[in-house]
């Protein structure tokens, strides 16, 4: 619990400044967060990141997540990101034919995947700080809400369980909790920040029930990854929390969603 404690504080200390000035710092830190989520994925898989597969998926989780306004000038389209992205997606295909089918489309897919799952989600992270402050806090707010409120109404009162095969200590009513707990946050938050967005109370309540269960999903999807690969933590680079897929799974579903419907 003390190296707990001691890892929360630690990180808090360094991602709380980079979230308020946000601009070009959270645009970095979201790319090195998306890399290193790209990287776990290839240790868990016992890949090696220093590949030309590994490379390739690392950048492109950054040509996704990098706004390319600012920092591919020289893209006169607004899909650039995707482009590049594609670019890297191309390149690793093509290697099917170098090697002569030695490495195939099913290989290929993996570090695709890889790049999307980590890419994507860290870009909506920028795309919502660029929004405003409030708008990513109220978004963690969610997250954090969900997750103290299913652990503790699951610990209290859990009798069924969610999904055994994936997290056997997840309930069906540390879900309920988890969501209960999230309106309950949403409720305070909108009131203090009317004009958060352009959707009503009523409207952000439903949405705010929807980004609690997509989150607790993003929760059971990386449980599901760690199960097959028979692994406990997605990597190591927070003591006592495990690794930044560990750290950011339910926020790398809620953020795409939240731009899906519209919240920013």
């Amino acid at each position: 619990m003390r190296q707990r404690v001691i890892t929360a504080v630690v990180a808090l200390a360094i991602f709380l400044p980079i979230l308020y000035v946000g601009g070009i710092a959270i645009e970095l830190a979201a790319a090195a967060l998306a890399g290193v989520g790209v990287y776990e994925l290839f240790r868990m898989k016992g890949l090696a990141i220093l590949s030309f597969e590994g490379v390739l998926s690392i950048l492109g989780a950054v040509f996704l997540v990098l706004p390319a306004e600012r920092w591919f000038p020289f893209l006169n389209d607004t899909s650039g990101n995707f482009l590049l992205f594609y670019l890297t997606v191309m390149i690793i295909l093509g290697f099917s034919v170098v090697s002569k089918n030695t490495y195939t489309i099913d290989e290929a897919g993996f570090p695709v995947i890889a790049s999307l799952y980590a890419g994507v989600g860290f870009q909506n992270l920028v795309i919502a700080r660029s929004e405003g402050l409030a708008m990513i806090i109220f978004a963690f707010f969610i997250v954090w809400a969900t997750d103290i409120g299913a652990y503790m109404v699951g610990r209290k009162f859990g009798q069924r369980k969610l999904w055994p095969e994936i997290s056997p200590n997840k309930t069906i009513e540390g879900a309920l909790g988890g969501i209960a707990s999230a309106l309950a946050v949403a409720v305070i938050f909108l009131i203090l920040q009317p004009n958060l967005t352009q959707h009503n109370l009523a409207t952000m309540l439903v949405f705010t029930i929807v980004f609690s269960v997509v989150g607790q999903f993003g929760d059971l999807v990386e449980s599901a990854i760690k199960r097959h690969f028979d692994v406990k933590d997605s990597g190591n680079i927070l003591p006592g929390h495990g690794g930044i897929l560990d750290r950011f799974d339910s926020m790398l579903f809620v953020f795409p969603m939240m731009h899906l419907l519209g919240v920013f």
